[in-house]
């Protein structure tokens, strides 16, 4: 039990930390848009923009991994809450987190390279 309450700690924290990472990246980001689209900037010259971009690599890779931190965590308590005598409802936070990581990486990638909608 001590090792439960332990990783709990943890968990919570982790959460809590991804969240202020979450809120400052969503902060930026909403920022970052609409100054663009005051600027009369398309789609298309947003993601020109970005296209070789580090900054940009790497400020949205943050992102994405503060989303897999405070996601499946989330999804974890929720499920555990609502259906505690269903053990086998423990993958689902981790296939969230798969998701996040592949699907939010190669997004990333995909603008940092250039090869959206190719």
């Amino acid at each position: 039990m001590h090792g439960s309450a332990i990783l709990q700690a943890k968990l919570w924290y982790a959460q809590r930390i991804s969240a202020m990472v979450l809120g400052l990246c969503v902060a930026i980001h909403l920022f970052i848009m609409f100054y663009a689209i005051r600027g009369g900037l398309t789609a298309g010259e947003i993601l020109g923009r970005t296209q070789g971009n580090w900054f940009f690599a790497i400020f949205y890779e943050v992102f994405v991994l503060a989303c897999l931190v405070h996601a499946p965590i989330g999804l974890a308590n929720i499920l555990r809450e609502n259906f505690p005598r269903s053990p086998g409802l423990g993958t689902l936070p981790w296939v969230l987190a798969a998701l996040i990581l592949g699907l939010g990486t190669a997004a990333v990638i995909g603008v940092f390279t250039g090869g959206v909608g190719r």
